[in-house]
């Protein structure tokens, strides 16, 4: 027969166990990587960001969620076989998401120097092309032709469009503005020449306010890059899947038709309006 003793002492004996095993299982979902959890739960977590058409659009009626980044993600999924999990951020919040685990990924960043310390990223996805949106008389060929004192630009501060118009026409007024609508109104107000913006953004901002101005795309084309962000691990498996993703779906010419169909489906910007020179 086992005395009292005995039981007590098993009893915790087994506490100990069960507590010692909960503690290694949760050290180990903690380490787990990225690669290891889709393939285990067969689900991929994406973020995205409402009201960011055509990027990102959420149907409020629906509840159904639009873009190309959320085709991009679908096409993800489906080469994967797993379930898609769209969970809303925001720009600002998308890195620290990533960062606590939220995300397996997110679709739409630029890797600057700065993000880049404490996220991983893909390879680029598309590009997307440096463009004016002028004021209806202004209509610069060069970028060299904006590197005047004479020539005022507006943009959004410490935003890709501020780095590269400073790094580039040095010599312009720059006007710096808080957000990139503040840099439309300016330009609209005739405040200011042109506003730098890319591709995308441009001509969804023309499309729905004509009255601000026009798309130029002067030469030489320079660009941006958009990637895929993800939390930095050891386990390299999963950049390494998506990237060959990235290189399947850009040799087959997707991301041009997936990219154009958003913008005339969500901004109303037809094909024949992107500016001739433009590539994705």
């Amino acid at each position: 027969m086992t005395n009292r003793r005995q039981f007590t002492a098993n009893v915790a004996a087994t506490g100990f166990a069960a507590f010692a095993a909960a503690q290694v299982f949760a050290q180990a979902d903690s380490t787990e990587s990225t690669w290891a959890r889709i393939n285990r739960t067969k689900v991929l977590r994406i973020g995205a960001v409402a009201g960011a058409a055509p990027y990102f659009h959420k149907d409020l009626a629906s509840g159904e969620w639009q873009g190309f980044m959320i085709d991009f993600a679908k096409s993800l999924a489906a080469s994967l076989n797993v379930k898609l999990d769209i969970n809303e951020t925001t720009w600002g919040n998308a890195v620290l998401d990533l960062q606590a685990n939220k995300l397996d990924v997110f679709f739409g960043l630029n890797p600057t120097p700065q993000r880049a310390l404490v996220v991983d990223f893909s390879d680029p996805l598309f590009n997307n092309a440096f463009v004016l949106l002028a004021r209806k008389d202004f209509n610069p060929k060069t970028w060299g032709e904006l590197d005047d004192p004479n020539v005022k630009i507006a943009v959004d501060i410490g935003s890709s469009h501020d780095q590269m118009i400073t790094k580039t026409c040095p010599k312009a007024q720059i006007i710096r503005l808080e957000k990139s609508a503040d840099a439309s109104l300016a330009v609209q107000s005739g405040r200011a020449d042109a506003q730098v913006l890319v591709t995308v953004l441009a001509l969804t901002v023309v499309s729905k306010n004509p009255a601000i101005g026009h798309v130029v795309l002067p030469t030489p084309v320079q660009a941006t890059t958009t990637n895929l962000g993800f939390r930095k691990e050891t386990d390299r498996a999963w950049v390494e899947y998506v990237n060959k993703w990235i290189a399947q779906t850009r040799a087959g010419g997707k991301v041009k038709d997936v990219v154009l169909s958003n913008l005339q489906k969500l901004s109303g910007v037809r094909p024949d309006q992107v500016p001739a020179g433009t590539s994705f």
